[in-house]
């Protein structure tokens, strides 16, 4: 039934943590949603361990492992780090040879004395503890206030850690080429620079910036048959975006957007449009404040393959999106808020889709396929 909501409670036990399974009709596969774990305090991102086992990121501060039904105590040896604001313990990703080496990788509000920025550190997980600690990347300059941190992490093929930020805030950093804030970095795993980043050897630009003019980007994902770079951008009262990500390239912000001001609704910035700023693929009128990107590449959803998935924090939805010669051809929302804010998608390693909800009392939920 396109684009209608009709659910009901089952109201099966499935484990300690597992409360009941609701069912979904959608456009191309009916669903069921299960909660897995309960309790977490605004959990804002998961990653799938290769033995099965899930690691979730709470923003507070802890780092857990949810493994046989089990939820860990908090691992041991995490960086320094401040909870401001959007700020915290914000994204992981493990390394792609993690079974090998046991690398992952975090993002982080990281403080000097009263002033925040987005960090980036490599450990090594051992046990119930993060060895070998190694900062590969502060934004900079550090500043006050608690909002815009960005800080999706995407590990490349070719071994290249992308790392979205946000403007802190002030808006009009995101044009400020000698400034971080705004942009979308692109480092290689050990912290250095590709040579062949776009801003290489320009005196007044970083050179780890990749693109600029980036409000708050909150979702990467690299598209599984082209290898293109996109993202999701957290827009203000309404022009959250969808961009496909050229190195070099100006996204606009503030000059250019779809949004307006919050709660007055005046124009920001100079329109919609404007020559040698880049267009956004898709956008959203109202925002429906975007957290998370993905691309479904499972077997288990099979008329959901190379999908986008963007997760809504407002209206608590997953936005589908089909995308045919990078234009954005559909779209259906799933989920009508039944679950609350939901903070990210992922694919687990079965296939299934997974989500967090960003609450004091979140969960890790399930989505499975219904024949």
């Amino acid at each position: 039934m396109s684009k209608q909501f009709i659910y009901f409670l089952f109201s099966i036990l499935l484990t300690p943590n597992v409360m009941a399974v609701e069912f979904f009709y959608s456009e191309k596969h009916n669903f069921t949603v299960e909660k897995v774990v309960a309790g977490l305090e605004n959990p804002w991102s998961i990653d799938f361990m290769p033995d099965g086992a899930i690691l979730i990121v709470e923003r507070p501060g802890r780092l857990r492992i949810f493994d046989n039904s089990k939820l860990s105590l908090p691992l041991k040896g995490l960086p320094r780090f401040e909870a401001k604001g959007q700020g915290g313990l914000l994204d992981i990703a493990l390394d792609p040879d993690f079974i090998d080496n046991k690398i992952l990788y975090l993002s982080y509000s990281g403080a000097k004395g009263s002033s925040l920025g987005t960090e980036v550190v490599s450990a090594k997980l051992i046990g119930d503890r993060l060895t070998d600690l190694k900062i590969l990347f502060k934004a900079l300059p550090k500043s006050r206030g608690g909002h815009h941190f960005g800080s999706r992490l995407l590990i490349t093929k070719k071994g290249e850690l992308f790392v979205t930020l946000g403007d802190r805030g002030d808006k009009e950093r995101a044009q400020n080429t000698n400034d971080h804030a705004g942009s979308l970095i692109r480092i290689n795993k050990d912290g250095t620079i590709p040579k062949d980043n776009p801003f290489v050897g320009n005196s007044s630009t970083r050179d780890e910036i990749y693109t600029y003019g980036n409000r708050n980007m909150q979702g990467i994902a690299m598209h599984p048959e082209t290898n293109d770079i996109w993202t999701i951008e957290h827009g203000p009262q309404g022009g959250d975006e969808l961009n496909l990500m050229k190195p070099g390239v100006n996204y606009g912000w503030p000059v250019i957007t779809y949004g307006v001001n919050y709660v007055i609704g005046t124009k920001i910035g100079e329109g919609t449009a404007k020559a040698a700023m880049a267009q956004p693929i898709h956008y959203w009128v109202p925002s429906i404040a975007t957290s998370s990107l993905l691309f479904y590449t499972g077997d288990k959803f099979s008329n959901w393959q190379n999908n986008a998935f963007v997760s809504s924090l407002v209206f608590g939805q997953m936005a589908r999106l089909t995308i045919k010669n990078n234009k954005v051809i559909s779209e259906e929302r799933l989920l009508k808020g039944e679950f609350g804010r939901i903070r990210e998608v992922q694919q687990g390693l079965d296939g299934f889709l997974y989500f967090i909800t960003d609450d004091s009392d979140g969960s890790l939920y399930r989505i499975k396929p219904v024949k």
